[in-house]
């Protein structure tokens, strides 16, 4: 079973961000990456919150796509702010986590405007003047595909992991919770590799 991905899915529109060139795309994130690490402060981090969002909301993404990420978000949010919060205080744990939580609904708005289809092209076209080197594109775009598809099969596993642990009583047992999720996962990869192997992919 496969879980909606924490950076969402693609969803077909006429907006501005959708008619944009895929890679224009990837580099404006790129450049607010650069931002977002560059400028400090808890303004800038309420500046670059409330670019994400308008970006996200630009690119088709609502109430309930914004909650969805933000609760995937949150386990390692929540964590992360007490931590900054216990060793320098609150407005540093609001600069990280903000800067953090801007950078995925960024991506998210990245997400949601590009196809896969398009993504990948992108990657294949760029990469295209590497081939007198030896780098083959298609590869790195499979690569990359793969990537983006196994983000929710793995999702899907964790919960799946989580909810037998809980049905067993073990929810709070970690052991029962990362051994079962790195078994699952590896045998995954390894079902996945005998695929590309039977299609005759990596041979050369």
């Amino acid at each position: 079973m496969s879980a909606a991905s924490p950076l969402g899915a693609y969803r077909p529109g006429t907006g501005p961000l959708h008619r944009l060139r895929p890679g224009a795309k990837l580099l404006g994130l790129f450049a607010f990456a650069l931002a977002v690490v560059w400028i400090r402060g808890v303004p800038a981090t309420a500046v670059a919150l409330g670019i994400a969002v308008l970006l996200s909301l630009i690119a088709g993404l609502r109430g309930r796509d914004l909650v969805r990420v933000a609760r995937g978000f949150a386990l390692v949010g929540v964590a992360l702010f007490a931590f900054q919060w216990w060793q320098q205080g609150w407005e540093r744990g609001f600069e990280v986590v903000g800067d953090l939580f801007a950078l995925i609904l960024a991506a998210s708005a990245v997400t949601a405007s590009t196809s896969v289809e398009g993504m990948l092209d992108t990657v294949v076209w760029a990469l295209g003047p590497f081939r007198r080197v030896g780098v083959k594109p298609e590869r790195v775009a499979l690569a990359f595909s793969l990537a983006i598809t196994a983000i929710p099969n793995i999702l899907g596993i964790a919960g799946e992991t989580r909810a037998a642990a809980k049905a067993r009583g073990l929810e709070r047992n970690p052991r029962a919770l990362v051994v079962p999720l790195v078994v699952r996962t590896v045998a995954h990869a390894q079902l996945t590799g005998d695929a590309l192997a039977a299609r005759g992919i990596g041979e050369d």
